[in-house]
Parts: structure tokens; C-alpha cells; sequence
């Protein structure tokens, strides 16, 4: 693993979430870096309510957090198939753990990663006060990192393959068909399907569809005048209206609104 992303991908409005919360990435410790995108930590102390708004990536998350007038407490976030939207008020704090897709599994053996999907299972045996508490950001890396060395992940040639496929599916805009993406692997569909359940937790057409919306999303973020046309095409889709149609679904508004409002004063 390199050091932790720095793009935006996923985040809705990115510019905005920035000047409400104080929003980190970190790397974690050497032998989870197989395992890991990344820690994420965020804390915020806002005089009025702010909703933040994620299209999440196909990775499990465990989260541990704590809310103006809340019990800390931690969770496992499994796949969101939606949009996610957070209410934040008063003071809070998360640190996060994002696995690679595909990553999880080593960490949780006993079960399929598509149980998790779509759903967040609160850890009642799992203490947030060691990763919540310190002010001191680098003492909370150590605690995400003794959390999850004490879990004691064993590898696991499957996870391996999984973090490998869904790799090249972000990395490679031409892999747009399950079809070719299994028969270019030597897989089968059927075999590529139960690979991507147990170890990412959907499939690999949706794995697909979610970094299309990833890469249109941060375009309209960043660029200034974006070829809609021209991006539905580099995409793979068979024409605008289809790529019009996922990102509304997905996002909640067409991309040319969003875009126009991403390139508004709240963004600049």
C-alpha cells in the first residue's frame, strides 16, 4: 500500500465537508497495510447542525464514534448501497477503518462479507474509549492499529485475489462487462460472482457502476466544464442519459446541477 488517497472520491460536496469538520487520512501500521485503504479521522464542534453526504465505496468500514449527547460506541459498517447521509452537531469525533474491498474477510472468517452488506452492527464487546479519547491523533492511530492486530488476521490467498480484481476494475475504465472481466481472469461468471460475495460483499457489476459514479462525481467536482457526453462514453456507458440516470439514483440530483453547485462559492 502507498500512503493514503488524497482524492475526494466518494465524498458529496467535498469542499463543503472541509470547512465544517477536520477530516484526516492515516496509514496504518505496516502489517495491516495489505488489509487497509486507510484510517480516517474527523472531528468537528459546529455551531449549527451540517449533514454530510457520502456515496460509499464497495469496502467494509468499522467506525468507532461519538455524537454531541451519545455514548461513544463502535460499529461495523458494511457496504452502503445508497447514498449515506451523517447529521452533525455540537462537538463529535470519528476514527474510522476502511478496508480494501476485499480486505475484511482475513479479520472476520466466520461469515460471508454480503451479511454485512447494507447493514451496521454495533461492536458491544469492542471499548472506543482507547481510539476516542486522546487528543493526541497519533495515540489514536495506535489504538486503531492494537485493535486490529489484536484480531490476529490470517491470510487468505481468496482475500488476496479479491483485492487484486477489485483493483484492476478501479484502475482499468475498459473493464465495463462481468463477462469479459471473468473470462480475461480464467474465471467463470458464476465463480467471479461467489469470489466478490464472500470476500467484497457485492458484485462485481456493481463494484463497476459504484466507481463510474466515483469518477463522474469527482469530475464534476474538480473540473470546470465537464463533456458529459464525452465522460459517459469514456465510462462505458451506451449513451448520457444512462450515465444521467445512474449518477441522479445514486447522488440524488442530475450531474449538471451538481456541478453547478460544486463550482459555486460554498467550493471555491
Amino acid at each position: 500500500m502507498a500512503a493514503p488517497r488524497r482524492d475526494t472520491r466518494g465524498i458529496v460536496d467535498a469542499a463543503e465537508l472541509f470547512a465544517h469538520v477536520d477530516f484526516r487520512r492515516r496509514e496504518p501500521a505496516e502489517p495491516l497495510r495489505p488489509y487497509l485503504e486507510h484510517y480516517w479521522l474527523i472531528d468537528w464542534d459546529l455551531p449549527q447542525p451540517y449533514a454530510s453526504h457520502v456515496v460509499p465505496h464497495p469496502s467494509v468500514n468499522v467506525v468507532f464514534q461519538t455524537y454531541a449527547d451519545q455514548e461513544p460506541f463502535a460499529e461495523v459498517a458494511g457496504i452502503g448501497l445508497g447514498l449515506f447521509t451523517q447529521k452533525l452537531e455540537g462537538r463529535g469525533r470519528v476514527c474510522g477503518i476502511q478496508f480494501r474491498p476485499g480486505g475484511y474477510r482475513p479479520f472476520g472468517p466466520d461469515r460471508p462479507v454480503s451479511e454485512w452488506t447494507g447493514r451496521r452492527v454495533r461492536l458491544p464487546d469492542s471499548d472506543p474509549a482507547p481510539v476516542l479519547t486522546p487528543d493526541d491523533e497519533d495515540a489514536r492511530v495506535a489504538a486503531l492499529d492494537a485493535f486490529l492486530l489484536s484480531l490476529e488476521p490470517r491470510p487468505d490467498p481468496q482475500a488476496d485475489l479479491a483485492m487484486a480484481l477489485v483493483d484492476r476494475i478501479r484502475a482499468d475504465r475498459t473493464i465495463r462487462r462481468v463477462a469479459d472481466f471473468a473470462a480475461a481472469e480464467g474465471m467463470s461468471v458464476r465463480l467471479l460472482q461467489r469470489l466478490f460475495a464472500a470476500y467484497v460483499g457485492v458484485g462485481p457489476k456493481w463494484v463497476i457502476l459504484r466507481y463510474r459514479i466515483h469518477e463522474a462525481l469527482e469530475r464534476a467536482e474538480t473540473e470546470h466544464a465537464v463533456d458529459w457526453a464525452a465522460l459517459a462514453a469514456d465510462l462505458g456507458y451506451a449513451d448520457q442519459a444512462h450515465l444521467v440516470r445512474d449518477f441522479t439514483a445514486t447522488v440524488g440530483v442530475p450531474p449538471t446541477a451538481y456541478a453547478t453547485k460544486a463550482s459555486g462559492p460554498a467550493a471555491s
